[in-house]
């Protein structure tokens, strides 16, 4: 069988490496992908929600299942795409259609979903541009911090945290009438602030069924002791050591069991990865979002730890048999630790020569910004390289990727040491 992942960073790289083991596929196909998945699949120079193109490619290559890694294409609907040409609708989509990809593409309606299905999660009031007195008059009705949210996609940009009542009144009249991020703060989602320690969990669903992926948690701050500017994430650590049993049952009783059947009451048929962010307060489980696939850096330290073949569980989703899939996890513990580019999350340079990746032998290299020219390997995003280590503990795993970085080298290059310092 041949497959195609559409998406270029390290959740398709680790998509990609996974999906390699199993025996069932012939070649896989990454579109447009990055230096590592050059290595173990076809690259393909094609944008993930370039529809027209990716057809061609699927019937030009004979491929027979499409994996979606990042969230545009599924919120432009690419899933919706296929589905409605005679010669692609036969072919799976791994992620949910437009319909269902609105949980992620807008945090609006996911909100309304949550409080309609009873799902846990903090207190909320959205506004547009006619109705910004009253947006500002229910901040007033609010204890500081004050959460601002764009209520489209904004790249990971569109939360506001603010510790001032009136700078949260500018920042709100900036979001609505200024635009500050463009069409996707027409709406905005004021929220309560939930205080508490985050964490991620995962889900695979075939629409019916779920499997319930390993938890993990990462760090979305540039600076040590989750200082600075957020980023796409600096580090991710699974599993969560304050994860335990208990509170991973009020997760599948409260949330997962409740978002599954809340799709199929609303008519949303949910086939992929729902990625529920949530807060932990003293115990007892909120969710703050959901994404509509795999999180990035989380994904390279949750696939990892799955000991099943990745790709009969898609099969499982497919056929709306996913609960009869195997499905184990290994008790070790995975660390993933993010080589950025200088300047990263703001302006930073390009093109820059990485040196010392055949050295490292105890740790995944999973690339991310990452371009191959003339046999070298060179940066080419903000956000370049995980290095992901197992280990029977975080402290033992951790230091197997310190040291596998020790031996890694860029112009610039930048990581936070203390991924996991809340946790050890």
């Amino acid at each position: 069988m041949n497959i195609l992942i559409l998406g270029s960073g390290g959740r398709e790289h680790a998509f990609a490496l996974k999906l390699s083991e199993s025996k069932k596929i012939n070649q896989l196909f990454v579109a447009p992908g990055n230096s590592g998945t050059e290595a173990i699949a076809k690259n393909v120079a094609i944008s993930p929600t370039d529809f027209k193109a990716i057809k061609q490619l699927v019937l030009d290559e004979n491929i027979k299942m499409v994996i979606v890694g990042p969230e545009a294409p599924l919120v432009e609907g690419v899933h919706d795409f296929f589905l409605a040409d005679n010669e692609l609708q036969n072919i799976p989509v791994i992620g949910p259609k437009k319909d269902g990809a609105m949980l992620e593409g807008s945090k609006d309606f996911s909100k309304i979903f949550m409080e309609k299905h009873g799902i846990p999660t903090a207190k909320y009031q959205s506004f547009v541009k006619n109705t910004l007195d009253e947006g500002k008059k229910f901040l007033e009705t609010l204890n500081p911090p004050y959460v601002l949210k764009a209520d489209g996609l904004a790249g990971g940009k569109g939360v506001l945290i603010l510790n001032s009542l009136e700078e949260a009144k500018e920042e709100l009249t900036d979001m609505l009438t200024n635009q500050k991020f463009g069409a996707a703060s027409n709406t905005v989602v004021i929220e309560e602030f939930l205080d508490g320690i985050e964490l991620s969990v995962f889900v695979l669903t075939d629409g019916k069924n779920y499997k319930v992926l390993p938890s993990a948690k990462d760090y979305k701050r540039i600076g040590e002791g989750d200082t600075g500017l957020n980023t796409g994430g600096m580090g991710a650590i699974s599993p969560v050591p304050f994860a335990d049993d208990d509170f991973l049952n009020k997760v599948e009783e409260r949330i997962i069991k409740p978002t599954i059947n809340g799709l199929r009451q609303d008519g949303i048929d949910y086939r992929g990865f729902i990625f529920i962010g949530l807060m932990n307060i003293k115990g007892n489980p909120f969710v703050v979002e959901y994404n509509v696939r795999m999180g990035d850096p989380e994904t390279e330290v949750v696939l990892p730890r799955i000991e099943s073949d990745l790709l009969e569980l898609f099969e499982g989703v497919v056929n709306q048999n996913l609960h009869k899939k195997s499905f184990s996890v290994t008790s070790q513990t995975a660390t993933t630790v993010m080589l950025v580019a200088g300047g990263y999350p703001e302006s930073y340079d390009k093109g820059k020569e990485i040196t010392g990746l055949e050295k490292v032998t105890d740790s995944i290299v999973f690339h991310a910004g990452t371009i191959s020219k003339k046999g070298k390997t060179l940066t080419n995003g903000g956000r370049v390289m995980a290095i992901t280590s197992f280990g029977n503990n975080i402290d033992e795993a951790l230091k197997k990727s310190y040291r596998s970085i020790d031996k890694i080298h860029w112009e610039q290059m930048n990581f936070r040491k203390d991924i996991g310092f809340d946790l050890v």
